[in-house]
């Protein structure tokens, strides 16, 4: 920020006098005067008339500085820049084409309301101008007029001049007009201007080869949004792309880079072409790890991104990675990540040999991370293992105490691992139980004396003499000193009994951390009351623990490749996480390999698209392929699609129940009927839920996620139905400690197609300890897939802490619309057509309802009685149901006439359902 510093009254008039100078020469060193001033932070404002009057002028040099002051100046007086516009309007038109494109940057570069309007007819001129170099301007001034009145630019058509560009002759022409272009459609994600197709991707092309560096730039990544229609297109794109890799400039080789990435996606492995490309890819990434530190560091965490997605690329390049004595700290850290992703069995003893030599050097946090290094060579190459293990125990012979700990940091994790094949290193383990100063080798020397209890044979003592300090210790060493105690309880208990009582006391009794306490208290109410399932829980199998354990998410991983050669792929985050105002922005999304049976759109196009739904049910924890991917989207708008509800085909029912558990279960009441329980020739109901009605009659809430498995946020809710518009009534509790926002929800596809309709309403930050009630609006409109049992529904809800998953199941009742009355000649005529293969029969206990009052209770719930009668003494009710996604079911209900007796004992409704597959009746 420029601070303004006030200029005597004696200058202001010396230079005065010198602007309205006859003379030409003194005219512009007074000018040069002013821009000085003004750029060491001087007012010079008053001077704006007497600079405007030097506008009038052939001297290019005095006119581009005047130009520079007026673009300072015009905001902060607007008034007095409106005297400039004839100006601009003549330069416009003058004869010297670079005067024509000073004056439309300028012109461009004034953000004042009052210039605007006066800017449209030259810079309309100026787009068609006969000079290559004013046209390019004019693109880049279009992108800068657009910015400040949008509206503007869309009426006078210059989006469509815009567009007319990228045909123009003149490559640089093309480059500035797809960077304008690119720069509005990034302000407006849905308007779609880049509408890219074979001839105009041919026209970037043939630009590319001759534009300049930065243009090349902005055509490679117009290339990387489209998406080719087949692999042959793709590998054409890929072959007139590749030569861009050999270039000078290490932006140009990255956006190029990305543009064969994504367009890889789409070729079959099995082609020579591919592994040609792969062949091609390595040679420019190596080269840009020759230039200066910084430039180093963005190849590399560029090169970190391909490597996760690609390790083929530079398999056989480890060497180039391998740390220099004069790399700066953040150059070394990279480049040692990118080692460990390309160590595989070819390569292991030369990676081993070079991480031991940097466990020597002198910088301790580089140290620090060669030592894990190894223990992560050891968990990802199997076969190296022992090799590792036996560098770590030379490391730690060295006796220098901050490789030692963490050598056994990362031995813990091989234990893990490998359980019952490197055991034989704890005595070394032990020697060195004196020297461990830092909470997370204490920690971790802690767990292997408890997991490995049995096989030392003072680990009594040796957790003893940790216990001496309990309280000084850190909560991490805490926590699992208790473990490993109750550990070796559980495996010596008459030896340790004692030490057992003593440490449970401390956890409890002497602790002010919740966690410890209340790990204790569940510690010690097993212990006693139950040693059997005690010893079942604490010495339960461990999972080993994965190989890779900071990769990036897959779906993330895509969308930063997308993002190569940018600031996301430096950062390793979305733009939308850093960028203010990015709610709106579309995530990228690699294509979907050719042949793979995946579709190249969003992944809820599938059904609606013609095909039909996987008939797999998916689990209740959602895979990363369906519901997490769409979780990256949370922040745009919900789904606006109207218009009939999507095919049913992968979802038809068959004869499968519609109506059992009987009259209440259809309104939410629970009775001690069974849904399980089937006697021969019935069905069990698919729908049942165990809901129970309020006083108002709103189901009861249900806690659909708990707060230890979610962070400390508790999820209750239920379902109602007001007005035709499902509700989901939620509330969210935070439990835990700290403040938790920006919330939003997801919903996986499920069998009816239910997901929001509007944001998650969370306004205000949910505190410690508060409580909120939130009624999303549901909307039927969503992509359909088969769930099992299919009223099931996969929610997952985002805030700042994380993303949380949980399932839920919703009444049936809840997709009775309102318009479910069939008329009554259609309802004889369809029940007469029903063949029994779709018929089901349930019997309902402990209903004391007449017919009326059934009928009256079901109508509530949207299911209409179309006719009643009695037949030898029971009542007849005729009905007819009909679901959201145009399902219409017919039903049956018999109800014993002799009401006062069934009073007193059981009884039994029966249920005739039969469901139709047919479409609304007309």
């Amino acid at each position: 920020m420029v601070c303004s510093v006030s200029i005597c009254a004696g200058e202001i008039f010396e230079l005065k006098a010198e602007l309205n100078s006859d003379k030409k020469e003194k005219k512009k060193e007074a000018v040069k005067k002013v821009i000085a001033s003004m750029t060491v932070g001087k007012d010079v404002s008053a001077l704006f008339p007497d600079v405007v009057n030097c506008m009038q002028t052939d001297n290019l040099e005095l006119k581009k500085l005047v130009y520079l002051y007026l673009m300072n100046y015009a905001k902060s007086q607007p008034d007095m820049a409106i005297m400039a516009v004839n100006t601009f309007v003549k330069d416009c038109e003058d004869a010297n084409p670079l005067i024509r494109a000073l004056a439309v940057r300028t012109m461009g570069c004034i953000r004042v309301d009052k210039i605007t309007e006066y800017l449209c007819e030259p810079l309309r001129k100026c787009l068609k101008d006969e000079d290559p170099y004013v046209r390019k301007t004019a693109a880049v001034c279009v992108a800068k007029l657009h910015d400040i009145n949008a509206q503007l630019v869309e009426d006078q058509g210059f989006l469509d001049t815009l567009k007319d560009l990228i045909s123009d002759s003149n490559p640089m022409v093309v480059a500035n007009a797809v960077a304008a272009l690119s720069e509005i459609a990034e302000s407006h994600p849905n308007s779609n201007l880049l509408d890219l197709n074979p001839q105009s991707i041919n026209k970037l092309l043939t630009a590319l080869n001759e534009c300049t560096e930065w243009g090349q730039i902005f055509i490679l990544d117009c290339l990387a949004n489209y998406t080719p229609r087949d692999d042959r297109e793709s590998q054409s794109i890929c072959e007139r792309v590749t030569p861009r890799l050999s270039h000078a400039n290490s932006a140009v080789v990255l956006s190029a880079v990305k543009v064969l990435m994504k367009f890889m996606e789409m070729l079959p492995k099995d082609l020579d072409y591919y592994s040609t490309l792969l062949k091609k890819l390595a040679p420019p990434l190596v080269t840009l790890l020759s230039a200066e530190p910084e430039l180093q560091y963005v190849a590399l965490r560029n090169i970190n991104l391909i490597v996760q997605k690609r390790p083929e690329i530079l398999k056989h390049e480890m060497k180039v990675f391998f740390v220099k004595y004069n790399d700066p700290i953040y150059v070394k850290l990279e480049k040692l990540d990118i080692m460990i992703r390309l160590a595989s069995q070819a390569n292991i003893a030369q990676v081993l040999a070079e991480l031991k030599e940097y466990a020597t050097e002198v910088d301790v946090d580089f140290v620090r991370k060669a030592v894990r290094a190894i223990g992560r060579c050891a968990i990802k190459v199997e076969q190296s293992a022992e090799r590792c293990v036996s560098t770590l125990l030379d490391l730690i012979q060295t006796k220098v105490n901050y490789v030692v700990q963490e050598a056994i940091v990362v031995i813990k994790d091989i234990f893990r691992k490998y359980p019952n094949k490197y055991e034989s290193v704890i005595a070394t383990l032990c020697e060195n139980l004196d020297s461990l100063d830092e909470p997370e080798a204490r920690a971790a020397m802690i767990w292997i004396v408890g997991e490995y209890a049995e096989r030392i044979d003072n680990a009594d003592e040796l957790l003893e003499s940790f216990l001496e300090g309990f309280h000084d210790e850190s909560t991490q060493v805490q926590l699992q000193l208790l473990t490993a105690i109750v550990k070796l309880f559980l495996k010596k208990p008459t030896e340790t009994q004692e030490l057992v009582q003593q440490v449970l006391s401390l956890a409890t009794q002497d602790s002010d951390n919740p966690d410890l306490r209340d790990r204790g208290y569940i510690y010690w109410r097993l212990l006693s009351t139950d040693p059997v399932a005690a010893k079942e829980v604490v010495l339960a199998e461990k999972p080993l623990i994965s190989e890779e354990t900071d990769l990036i998410e897959p779906t993330l991983l895509e969308e930063l490749i997308c993002h190569i050669g940018t600031l996301a792929s430096v950062y390793h985050k979305p733009p939308s996480a850093f960028v203010e105002g990015s709610r709106g922005v579309m995530h990228k999304r690699l294509p979907a390999r050719t042949g793979s049976g995946e579709s190249t759109e969003s992944p809820d196009v599938g059904t609606a698209a013609g095909g039909s739904a996987p008939e797999a049910a998916p689990s209740i924890i959602p895979s990363q392929g369906d519901l997490l991917g769409d979780l990256l989207n949370l922040d745009m708008a919900p789904p606006t699609t109207s218009g009939p509800p999507p095919p049913t085909t992968g979802m038809q029912m068959g004869g499968m129940d519609l109506l059992g558990g009987g009259l209440d279960s259809l309104v939410g009441i629970s009775h001690s009927v069974d849904p399980y329980a089937a006697t021969p020739g019935q069905l069990v109901n698919p729908f049942w839920v165990k809901w129970s009605l309020r006083s108002d009659g709103v189901l009861c809430l249900q806690v659909w996620l708990p707060a230890m498995k979610a962070k400390g946020l508790e999820i209750s809710g239920t379902f109602a139905r007001r007005a035709g518009v499902i509700q989901m009534e939620l509330i969210l509790t935070n439990k835990a400690m700290s403040v938790m926002t920006d919330f939003a929800i997801q919903f996986n596809r499920n069998s009816f197609g239910l997901a929001p309709a509007g944001p998650l309403q969370v306004l205000t930050p949910l505190g410690p300890n508060q409580t909120i009630e939130v009624s999303l609006p549901l909307s039927t409109v969503g992509p359909v897939m088969k769930m099992d049992p299919l009223n099931n529904l996969q929610v997952a809800v985002k805030n700042n802490i994380d993303v949380f998953y949980f399932s839920c199941q919703y009444p049936i009742s809840m997709l009775f619309v309102e318009d479910g009355k069939m008329e009554r000649q259609v309802f004889l005529a369809t029940w007469k057509d029903i063949p029994n293969d779709n018929e089901s029969q349930f019997q309902i206990k402990d209903c004391h309802l007449n017919s009326d009052a059934a009928s009256s209770k079901l109508q509530g719930s949207n299911i209409f009685t179309i006719a009643k009668r009695t037949v030898e003494g029971q009542d007849m009710l005729y009905m007819s149901i009909k679901l959201s996604n145009g399902i219409w079911v017919l039903a049956e209900l018999r109800v014993p006439s002799r009401l006062s007796m069934c009073f007193r004992i059981m009884f039994l409704f029966i249920i005739q359902a039969f469901t139709v597959f047919f479409p609304q009746p007309r």
